[in-house]
């Protein structure tokens, strides 16, 4: 991803030095470079400033190409698309995996996820609505071009959509659209450059890169040296590689990027990790993703060598930096191992893809941990595999509790009974919460529970599955309160039973709870 969208930057930035070369008489790639400067600038100082200059550029840009596409409607000769397909078929697809870097801004909103508002809903919002309305753009802008200029003059231009304004609205209109050009080059570029250095800071992160690329600057709140250093390498780039290889291997990445996406869509999927909690599902799955990836494939099929050559060469150069060092500093767990798991009923992962997908919701949904959160980390979980009856049920709970409330356990087992003697604490069928008042100050536990084959209540009409036992002193009662409140919201989601009878383990089971939406209390 980060080299892709580096390399597509590289190519709008030259762009804009062809364009500049127009006017004044200087070489392309030194303007490339100085504007490449001037973006890692504008980038450093934040995102806000990025963000504003890039909305924009945008509005600019597309009231241009509509300006555009509907004073050209009028000067379409139908002739010009005669033949369809002059060299046949199969070119249309290797000029489909050439332009395919115009989609490169894509999943650019996925790398600044961070930095979004509401991600879960805004992120494929904004990736559906611009894969839509630049499609169409494209689509139309392209059949107004073909329609007003001849081929053979299309082919030798370097300016094709200026060229094409020329041909119905002369100079003015080259002009007009040159401006367009720069727009959407200034737009690709700075928005580049926000998104490419954002995979470097994620990598440090994750400990697979440096440190120091992790850095925030203390003034600007952004990620300083990871801009820096993808500035660099999107200079090297323009200094040092052939614009068509360059394009190709941009868009060769990217393709190569979007057909892992939809395995690893698979893989995630069909892993049923309970930690996987999308607030988006692509629809039409997996027929869409298998269309994705063998669409993908016959796009590569028709790229050339270098730039095959190059991603295998860059492909393999990742996989060696991650043997001689991420993988001594990092353990990393692969969704396909839960994918293995489920076929062969073996227990092999050691959930740490579970506590890092915890992790990105925790983040994703703003969760801030109030001290219901902070028990349910700290308590223990009791995972009952056999029928059992209620006394034998209150015998373990008091045994689990005695020791952490420092209670004798015999008198926690009465406690409990006398309780249930008073009025069963089954709310629901299938669901119970047992609480009791004991002596003292300061002090509350909570006890989850997981019966997969049901403990039998006595008033019960069904074995009851899920238990929270609730134990505390007389002065933690506002707290005991809230805790039932948040016991109630958490059993109140329609998805709530099936997660947790299939959860594998105590920490899927206490994953359960702490993702769960419900109100947060603030503490004090």
């Amino acid at each position: 991803s980060w080299f892709s969208l580096s390399l597509k930057t590289a190519f709008a930035l030259i762009g804009m030095g062809a364009y500049a070369a127009l006017v004044i008489n200087v070489p392309i790639t030194l303007v490339a470079a100085s504007l490449c400067i001037f973006f890692v600038i504008v980038n450093i100082r934040g995102v806000k400033h990025a963000g504003r200059f890039q909305v924009v550029l945008v509005i600019g840009l597309f009231a241009i190409l509509l300006f555009y596409t509907i004073r050209g409607f009028g000067s379409i000769n139908i002739s010009r698309y005669t033949p369809f397909t002059p060299f046949g078929s199969g070119r249309i697809l290797f000029g489909a995996g050439l332009i395919f870097i115009s989609y490169g801004g894509l999943t650019k909103i996925a790398s600044v996820a961070e930095e979004v508002k509401n991600p879960g809903r805004n992120i494929p919002l904004g990736m559906i609505l611009s894969l839509v309305l630049v499609g169409l753009l494209y689509a139309v802008v392209v059949f107004v071009t073909t329609g007003v200029i001849d081929a053979d003059k299309l082919y030798h231009s370097l300016i094709p959509i200026s060229a094409g304004a020329a041909e119905f609205m002369g100079r003015p209109g080259m002009v007009l659209m040159a401006i367009a050009a720069l727009l959407a080059f200034i737009s690709t570029a700075n928005a580049g450059i926000l998104s490419a250095s954002r995979y470097p800071l994620a990598l440090s992160r994750d400990k697979l890169l440096p440190d120091f690329l992790k850095k925030i600057n203390n003034r600007f709140k952004t990620p300083h040296m990871a801009i820096i250093v993808t500035g660099a390498f999107m200079i090297a780039a323009i200094l040092f590689m052939e614009l068509e290889v360059l394009v190709e291997t941009a868009s060769l990445c990217l393709i190569l990027m979007y057909i892992l996406v939809n395995v690893a869509l698979i893989i995630m999927r069909e892993s049923k990790i309970p930690n996987y909690q999308p607030k988006f599902r692509a629809p039409l799955y997996p027929w869409l993703q298998i269309i994705g990836v063998i669409g993908g494939i016959s796009l590569i099929y028709e790229m050339g060598f270098i730039p095959i050559l190059i991603t295998l060469l860059f492909i393999a150069g990742s996989f060696v930096w991650y043997l001689v060092y991420g993988r001594l500093r990092v353990k990393k767990e692969f969704a396909l191992i839960h994918v293995i798991e489920r076929i062969t009923a073996r227990e092999l992962s050691h959930n740490f893809l579970g506590r890092e997908l915890r992790d990105i919701i925790r983040e994703r949904d703003n969760i801030v941990e109030d001290r219901f959160d902070k028990l349910i980390k700290e308590l223990a979980v009791l995972d009952i595999e056999n029928q059992i009856g209620m006394g034998e049920f209150f015998k373990q709970a008091a045994d689990s509790l005695s020791e952490q409330l420092d209670i004798n356990s015999e008198k926690l087992y009465d406690l409990f009974i006398k309780r249930e003697e008073e009025s069963s604490t089954v709310i629901r069928p299938g669901l119970a919460i047992p609480h009791i008042i004991i002596e003292g100050k300061h002090k509350f536990r909570i006890l989850l529970v997981r019966a997969k084959e049901g403990i039998i209540f006595p008033l019960a009409k069904k074995p009851v599955n899920t238990v929270f036992v609730l134990v505390g002193t007389r002065d933690e009662r506002n707290f005991h309160l809230r805790a039932l409140s948040a016991i109630a919201q958490i059993a109140q989601d329609a998805n709530f039973e099936k997660n947790w009878m299939v959860a594998r383990n105590t920490e899927e089971l206490r994953d359960i709870i702490l993702l769960a939406e419900r109100k947060r209390f603030e503490e004090g």
